[in-house]
C-alpha cells in the first residue's frame, strides 16, 4: 500500500509524528523509493508499523477500525477461512444484506478482495486496520477450534472415565477393545483429534500414555506443542480406534506396528502414517499426516532461487545422469524430490518410483511400496524397475551397498535418477557413496547435482526489524562469505547495488502470548546448497579428495553454502538469523 513521499512527508510533519530533518536523511538514504523510505522509517525506530498504516489510511481516504477489543460473531468470522485470513491479513468483522466489511492491513490488495467476493457473493468493504486487531481476531479463530474441539473431546473423555471408573482394573482385550474402538465418544474424540490437527496445519500427531494421564501433542512446522490431556482412561479406546483405523491387529500390544489410513477433510484428501511402539504404561502412537496430492508445488516454494534453482532446473532437462537430494530425517527431501517429479511429470515420458513410504500420490506416476517383510526391498524395486522401460526413476532412499550400485548403473544406462541421502552437507555426499561401496570412475560419469537442505521457519507478522552490529557481522564472516551473500542479493534485486551489510534490515519473531503464532513463526521453507560436479570437481574425486577439500572448491566455483543462503532470505525478512543457526548446527 505506497503513497507518494510528498502526500505522507507533508502528513507526517503535520501530525507531529517526524521531524523535517529527520525525513530529509531518510529520504536521501532511500534516493527517492518510497517502499525503501517507509522500511528506513520502521528500522530506524521513527515510526511504528502502525503509524504508518494510520497515515496512509488518511491520506487514501480509507476508514480505519480497530478490532482489538471486539469479539466477532462466529458465522461472520467463518466467512473467511483462517488460512486466508492468517495468509493475506483479512479479516470479515461486519455482515449486511449484501455486503461484508472486511478489515486488511492492505486495502488496496484486489486479489485477496475479489477472493473473498467470489467465495462469499458479497459485496467487499475494505477497511484498514492494525497489527493488534488482526493479532486479536486471528486468536478468536483458534479460541473456536478450542471451543469446537476441545469441549467435545473434554465431554467425551469425561464419558469414557466415568463408564471405566466402576470396571476392573484390567487393560481392555479382544472383543471389549473392538466395542471399545467402535463406540460414539472413542470416535468423536478420534476425529475431532484429526480434524483439529488439519486446520492446526499439523504434520505430526504424539499421542503418548503416562502414568496418570494421556498427552496429545501436534508438530507443527518442525516445533512439538501439547494439544491437549486427556485422562489415562481414554488411552484403549484411542489406540484401539486408529489401530481399527489403520488395519493394525488389536490384540497386539508387544511388538511395533505400522500402517496407514485416508480421511477427507474440506474436500481435501489427507493420509497418516499410523506407526505404534509399546512403552511403560501403554502405547505411544505417531501419526505422519501427507496430503494426498503436491500438484502446483514449485522449487521456488520449496526455497530455491538463484543460480541454485537455475543449475537444477539444467540437471533435470537431461535424459541421463544423477540428481541427490541430502539432509537429515525431517528436512524437507522428499518434498523437494516430489517438487521435481511434479516438473517432470509430463505425458512424453515414463517416470518410475520405490518408496518407503509412497508419501505423495502423483497422477500418472508408477509408484511402488518397499515391503522388506516380503522381499521387496529398494534394490529389488530398483531392479525390476530397469526393466520396466521407464525414462526416469525415482529412489527414495539409498541406504546400502547394492542399491547404491544399482541406482548408479541405471543412471549410466539411459535414466535419469533422482534419490536421497542421509549426509550433513553435499560435499559429504561423495565420501558417503564411496563409503557404501561404489566406485569413484562411476560417480564422475553420473552424479551432475547435489543439493543438501534444512529446514527452516519462516517469520509472520508482526516482525522486529534491526541491522545487524559489526560485532556479528563479523562473527559471520567467519564462518560465511559475506561479500559473496551481498553480491547474490544484488543481483537478484533484492537489494539497491548501493546498500550494504550496515543498512539492510533483518527481523526477529515479536514473542506475543497471545497470539495465534507465540512464537511468531508460521510455516517453514529450505535453505540449501546446490553443488553442480564440474570438471575440477571430479578430478579431484577420481584423487580420493576429501569432503572439505570438495565443499572449498565448490564454494570457490560459486556455491551458496547453506548458512549463506540462510542469510540470503533472512534479509530478505524471511527467516531469522537466530532460526538459521539453529537449523545449520543441529
Amino acid at each position: 500500500m505506497l503513497v507518494s513521499l510528498e502526500s505522507l512527508k507533508n502528513f507526517l510533519i503535520d501530525a507531529r509524528l517526524i521531524t523535517l530533518r529527520d525525513f530529509d536523511a531518510v529520504m536521501t538514504e532511500a534516493g527517492g523509493d518510497s517502499r525503501r523510505a517507509e522500511d528506513l522509517l520502521l528500522s530506524k525506530g521513527l515510526l511504528t508499523e502502525d503509524d504508518l498504516r494510520r497515515a496512509k489510511s488518511y491520506i487514501l481516504g480509507i476508514p480505519f477500525v480497530n478490532l482489538s477489543k471486539e469479539r466477532i460473531p462466529k458465522e461472520v468470522l467463518f466467512l473467511i477461512p483462517e488460512p486466508i485470513a492468517r495468509k493475506h491479513n483479512i479479516v470479515a468483522y461486519k455482515k449486511g444484506t449484501d455486503t461484508l466489511e472486511v478489515a486488511m492491513l492492505d486495502p488496496l490488495d484486489l486479489e485477496s478482495i475479489d477472493f473473498v467476493k467470489k467465495g462469499t457473493g458479497l459485496k467487499i468493504l475494505p477497511r484498514l486496520t492494525d497489527n493488534e486487531s488482526i493479532k486479536s481476531i486471528l486468536v478468536q479463530y483458534q479460541k473456536s477450534l478450542k471451543a469446537e474441539f476441545g469441549d467435545l473431546i473434554q465431554k467425551e473423555s469425561l464419558a469414557i472415565k466415568n463408564q471405566a471408573s466402576g470396571a476392573p482394573l484390567e487393560e481392555p482385550t479382544g472383543d471389549d477393545l473392538k466395542k471399545l474402538a467402535e463406540g460414539l465418544p472413542v470416535v468423536r474424540i478420534v476425529d475431532s483429534l484429526l480434524e483439529h490437527a488439519i486446520m492446526q496445519k499439523a504434520s505430526d500427531i504424539h499421542i503418548e500414555p503416562f502414568e496418570n494421564e494421556l498427552v496429545i501433542r501436534y508438530r507443527i512446522d518442525g516445533v512439538l506443542h501439547d494439544a491437549m490431556i486427556l485422562p489415562k482412561e481414554t488411552a484403549s479406546g484411542i489406540v484401539a480406534r486408529i489401530k481399527v483405523l489403520a488395519n493394525l491387529r488389536l490384540d497386539e500390544k508387544r511388538l511395533p506396528q505400522d500402517g496407514r489410513f485416508k480421511t477427507t477433510s474440506h474436500g481435501a484428501n489427507v493420509s497418516y502414517r499410523v506407526s505404534t511402539l509399546p512403552i511403560q504404561f501403554g502405547e505411544k502412537v505417531v501419526m505422519r499426516l501427507l496430503p494426498d496430492s503436491v500438484h502446483g508445488l514449485t522449487l521456488e516454494s520449496v526455497g530455491f532461487h538463484g543460480e541454485g534453482l537455475e543449475k537444477i532446473q539444467k540437471a533435470i532437462q537431461r535424459t541421463t545422469g544423477m540428481l541427490l537430494v541430502t539432509g537429515p530425517t525431517g528436512s524437507g527431501k522428499s518434498t523437494t524430490l516430489y517438487a521435481l517429479l511434479d516438473i517432470l511429470n509430463t505425458p512424453d515420458v515414463n517416470i518410475s518410483t520405490v518408496e518407503d513410504p509412497v508419501e505423495y500420490q502423483i497422477k500418472r506416476v508408477n509408484q511402488t511400496q518397499v515391503r522388506p517383510d516380503i522381499g521387496l526391498t529398494f534394490a529389488s524395486g530398483l531392479r525390476t524397475l530397469v526393466r520396466q522401460d521407464p525414462d526416469i526413476i525415482m529412489v527414495g532412499e539409498i541406504r546400502d551397498q547394492e542399491t547404491a550400485s544399482l541406482a548408479i548403473n541405471a543412471s549410466l544406462t539411459g535414466h535419469l535418477v533422482l534419490s536421497t541421502l542421509h549426509t550433513n552437507s553435499a560435499a559429504g555426499t561423495i565420501p558417503r557413496l564411496l563409503d557404501l561401496g561404489a566406485e569413484a570412475f562411476l560417480l564422475v560419469s553420473t552424479v551432475e547435482v547435489i543439493v543438501a537442505q534444512r529446514l527452516v521457519r519462516k517469520l509472520c507478522e508482526p516482525k522486529e526489524p534491526y541491522v545487524m552490529t559489526e560485532a556479528e557481522l563479523k562473527s559471520f564472516g567467519e564462518k560465511a562469505d559475506l561479500p559473496k551473500v551481498l553480491a547474490c542479493l544484488k543481483k537478484e534485486n533484492i537489494i539497491k547495488e548501493t546498500d550494504d551489510w550496515a543498512n539492510i534490515t533483518f527481523y526477529r519473531p515479536k514473542e506475543l502470548p497471545e497470539s495465534a503464532h507465540p512464537d511468531g513463526y508460521a510455516g517453514r521453507l529450505a535453505i540449501v546448497e546446490v553443488l553442480t560436479m564440474s570438471r575440477i570437481l571430479r578430478e579431484m574425486i577420481i584423487k580420493n579428495a576429501t569432503a572439505d577439500d570438495l565443499n572449498i572448491e565448490a564454494r570457490k566455483e560459486g556455491m551458496l553454502t547453506m548458512l549463506e543462503d540462510g542469510l540470503f532470505k533472512a534479509a530478505q525478512g524471511l527467516t531469522s538469523v537466530e532460526e538459521i543457526l539453529r537449523a545449520v548446527t543441529e
